[in-house]
C-alpha cells in the first residue's frame, strides 16, 4: 500500500466522453504549464477518437498536436489509448503498419501506450505490445471489463497473469461501461495483486454513479493508479472527479500528494473551454446524469445514444426498450463479447435489426457475420450453434490470429500518397482514415501549414 497515483483524462477521454472529442489543441496549450506542475502519473492526451476527430472535424494534424503537447509538458508522461491490431481505426491492420504506428507515436512524444482488444484476445495485442517495448515505450495492457457468466473474477485474474507473461509493464482494468461495482473492484484488485507483480491501473466512468466508490474500494485493495478527470468535465459519462478523490484521500495512507489549489486553478481554466463546447452544441447536460440502465442492460452510454439515433432513423423510437432487452440476448448468442468499440456497435446494430424486422437474425450485418466467423478474434464464450448456422451457414470459423491473413501494407500506402506526403506520419494517417485524410491533406496544402 502507498500513495495512489493519478492519470488525468482531461485532454482525451473526458472531452471524448462528454463533448464528442471537440477540444482543440489551441485550448489545451495555455494550461499545459500548470498541468505539468501537478505531478500526475500521466496525462492521457491522444489516441481513442482524438486522431479521427482532429482530421475530420477540427482540421488539425493529430501528429502535430502530439508534438506540441510533448513540448508543452516536458515533465509529465504522456499516455494514449490504442485498439491493438485495429490501432485507431475499425479494422485489423498488417503487423508492419502496427509497428510503424507505435514507432511514430513514441517518436513524437508518447510515453505510455494503453493497448486493449474488444474481445480480450491477447493475440490481437501482441504486435502492439512488442512494438511498444521495442521503441522504448511503457506497455500498459488493458483488460476490457464486462459482466457475463463467462467473465468471472477468476477469468480476469487468469487474463492478468497471461498479460504479465506477455511483457506488460502495467495492467489496466478498463471498465468502459462502469459495470465494475465497488466491492467487486476491491476483490478483483486484491486477487490480481496476489498473482501479478506489475502495477495495476484502474479506469472507470461515472455513468452509473458508482465511480468514486469503485476507486475508494480499489485504493483500499492496493490499486496503484486510477484515471480521473478535472471536475469541469468529470462524472456522468466521463471519469470520476480528480479534485474530489484528491481531497478524500488527503491525510490517509493513500494520499496522492497533489495540490488542490493548483487543481482548482486548472478547473477554472477548463470552465472557459467547457462554455465554448456548450455554446457550439457539443457538451450536452444529458451526459452528466446518472443512468442505472447501464447496469440493467450492460449498454455503455455512447452505445445507448447510438441505438436511439438508429431507431429514430428507422421511425422506430418506440422500440427502444425492446432493443435494450434484446442486446443481452444477442450478446449471449454471440459468446458474450464485452461491449466496447467495435463490438458494441456490432451487437447493438444486430439487436436493432432483430427487433425492427420482427424476426431474430432474419437479416445480419456483415460485421456481425464476420464476428461469428472469428474475424475479430476469439469470442470469450460459446456461440449459440443455431444462431451461427442461421447467420453464416456452413462458412468456416477461423481459429488463428486474424492479422496472420494480412500481408504487409506500408509500401502500398506509401506509394498511394507519395504526391501529397509532407511527413512520414502521413502514410499512417492515410492508412487509418483513407476517406478523411485526402481532404485534410488538401486543406493543409491550401493553408500552407505542416511544411
Amino acid at each position: 500500500m502507498g500513495k495512489l497515483m493519478i492519470t488525468d483524462t482531461i485532454l482525451r477521454d473526458a472531452h471524448q466522453s462528454q463533448a464528442a472529442t471537440r477540444m482543440r489543441t489551441e485550448e489545451m496549450l495555455p494550461i499545459c504549464p500548470q498541468l505539468d506542475q501537478v505531478g500526475y502519473y500521466s496525462l492521457e492526451c491522444w489516441g481513442g477518437a482524438t486522431f479521427d476527430s482532429c482530421l475530420r472535424f477540427l482540421n488539425e494534424d493529430p501528429w502535430e498536436r502530439l508534438r506540441l503537447l510533448r513540448e508543452a509538458l516536458p515533465n509529465t508522461k504522456l499516455q494514449m489509448l490504442l485498439r491493438g491490431q485495429n490501432l485507431l481505426g475499425y479494422k485489423h491492420y498488417a503487423d508492419d503498419v502496427v509497428d510503424a504506428f507505435v514507432k511514430y507515436a513514441i517518436k513524437n512524444g508518447i510515453d505510455i501506450i494503453r493497448t486493449f482488444d474488444a474481445l480480450n484476445d491477447l493475440r490481437n495485442m501482441e504486435q502492439a505490445v512488442k512494438a511498444t517495448k521495442k521503441y522504448g515505450g511503457v506497455a500498459e495492457v488493458a483488460i476490457s471489463y464486462t459482466v457475463s457468466p463467462v467473465h468471472t473474477l477468476e477469468y480476469f485474474v487468469n487474463l492478468a497473469v497471461d498479460i504479465e507473461k506477455m511483457g506488460a509493464d502495467t495492467i489496466c482494468i478498463k471498465d468502459m461501461a462502469n459495470l465494475l461495482l465497488p466491492y467487486d473492484a476491491y476483490k478483483l484488485v486484491k486477487m490480481m495483486k496476489e498473482k501479478v507483480n506489475v502495477p495495476i491501473h484502474l479506469h472507470t466512468h461515472n455513468t452509473t454513479g458508482t465511480g468514486d466508490m469503485v476507486y475508494l474500494k480499489a485504493a483500499e485493495a492496493g490499486v496503484d493508479i486510477v484515471d480521473t478527470a478535472i471536475s469541469t468535465m468529470a462524472n456522468g459519462t466521463s471519469q470520476p472527479c480528480t479534485e474530489a478523490l484528491v481531497a478524500t484521500l488527503q491525510g490517509t495512507e493513500y494520499d496522492t500528494g497533489l495540490d488542490l489549489q493548483l487543481l482548482s486553478e486548472i478547473a477554472a481554466y477548463f470552465r472557459g473551454v467547457a462554455d465554448r463546447l456548450k455554446t457550439d452544441g457539443f457538451l450536452d447536460s444529458k451526459v452528466l446524469g446518472v443512468d442505472v440502465n447501464t447496469l440493467l442492460y450492460q449498454v455503455p452510454g455512447g452505445m445507448l445514444s447510438n441505438l436511439i439515433s438508429q431507431l429514430k432513423q428507422q421511425g422506430a423510437s418506440d422500440k427502444l426498450y425492446d432493443v435494450l432487452a434484446e442486446v443481452p440476448r444477442v450478446r449471449e448468442d454471440s459468446g458474450y463479447p464485452p461491449l466496447v468499440t467495435p463490438t458494441s456497435q456490432i451487437v447493438g446494430t444486430q439487436a436493432v435489426l432483430n427487433v425492427v424486422t420482427g424476426e431474430r437474425y432474419k437479416m445480419a450485418t456483415k460485421e456481425f457475420k464476420a464476428m461469428l466467423r472469428g474475424e475479430y478474434g476469439r469470442l470469450p464464450g460459446e456461440v449459440n450453434p443455431d444462431v451461427r448456422k442461421k447467420v453464416i451457414g456452413d462458412a468456416e470459423v477461423i481459429t488463428h490470429r486474424p492479422a496472420d491473413d494480412i500481408a504487409p501494407e506500408m509500401e502500398k500506402y506509401r506509394k498511394e500518397i507519395k504526391d501529397v506526403m509532407a511527413q512520414e506520419e502521413d502514410v499512417l494517417t492515410w492508412a487509418l482514415f483513407p476517406q478523411v485524410a485526402p481532404k485534410f491533406f488538401q486543406y493543409r496544402q491550401e493553408n500552407n501549414f505542416g511544411e
